[in-house]
């Protein structure tokens, strides 16, 4: 049974142009080898989907994409990528939304990860700019209560005087290169963990910049500094944050985060943070 494959809005490449008003030229007095050599990539759209989704995405992009105009229209098909979501685990976290892309609903899914380096401490303090280092300067230590995420054992630790520390994050380096930012605009999701120590007050403090190639800021996300009393319940908060529609010009992401104690004591009696992550995601994602 044969079937027409909707196409995703994609334009047609030169390339593809030409090979395909060559194919309607042929007619019926083109030679009979000419003709074959069209036929020869005519197979069923279902099984030419099934073909692309067991080969590597990136291939199915690049290179069979460019092959021919039927092959051009079932890589661009929703349909092929939809599909390669449902058996890869990509799925919508309310289905009421439905993608306007779900290619790049792939894509943003299979590239998503945390653009920080060591965010939980477990290499000390490396990849960490220290800004701040107040006090008996920052530390790292085991965690004081469980963290939600059982893998976190490791939290960095303020003292006494303000301890800042910063990542600066080059887009183009992690993969998103500039073209890319500037039309899709991604959600660039951003969340912190944080918790005082139930015996001394404490406070926190975090500012995310996307910043332009001169490195000036587009956007910010600085929310108020947090306080904590004395006697508290020394439990863990997250702290997040999602940019949208940012606009064009966002090549990097500075991230800066620390805190303090408000009672002076020697030590590291100050905020605890860990697990930070900032990362590329879909606007509809798991």
């Amino acid at each position: 049974m044969k079937r027409k494959a909707k196409t995703m809005g994609a334009t047609h490449s030169s390339g593809l142009a030409s090979s395909h008003s060559v194919s309607s030229a042929a007619g019926p007095s083109a030679s009979l080898s000419q003709r074959d050599s069209f036929q020869l990539f005519s197979v069923p759209l279902e099984i030419l989907e099934e073909i692309f989704q067991n080969l590597p995405p990136h291939q199915v992009v690049c290179v069979c994409r460019l092959v021919c105009h039927q092959w051009w229209e079932v890589a661009d098909s929703e349909s092929l990528w939809r599909e390669r979501c449902r058996r890869e685990g990509y799925r919508l976290r309310d289905a009421s939304r439905i993608p306007k892309d779900w290619r790049l609903f792939y894509f943003l899914c299979k590239k998503r990860r945390n653009l920080l380096k060591n965010p939980k401490g477990d290499q000390k303090m490396k990849n960490w700019q220290i800004l701040e280092n107040g006090g008996d300067n920052w530390k790292v230590e085991g965690v004081m209560v469980p963290h939600p995420n059982e893998t976190v054992q490791q939290n960095f630790v303020t003292s006494y005087g303000m301890c800042k520390k910063s990542q600066l994050i080059d887009l183009a380096v992690e993969g998103y290169n500039p073209l890319f930012m500037d039309h899709f605009q991604p959600d660039i999701k951003v969340s912190d963990w944080y918790a005082p120590r139930w015996d001394c007050g404490s406070e926190y403090q975090i500012c995310v910049e996307l910043l332009n190639q001169r490195k000036k800021p587009v956007q910010t996300f600085a929310p108020e500094t947090v306080y904590f009393e004395q006697w508290n319940d020394h439990q863990w908060t997250q702290m997040t944050h999602v940019f949208q529609n940012y606009g064009t010009g966002v090549r990097f992401i500075r991230f800066t985060h620390g805190g303090k104690d408000t009672q002076f004591w020697a030590g590291w009696y100050g905020i605890r943070i860990t697990d930070s992550c900032v990362e590329i995601s879909p606007a509809m994602d798991t």
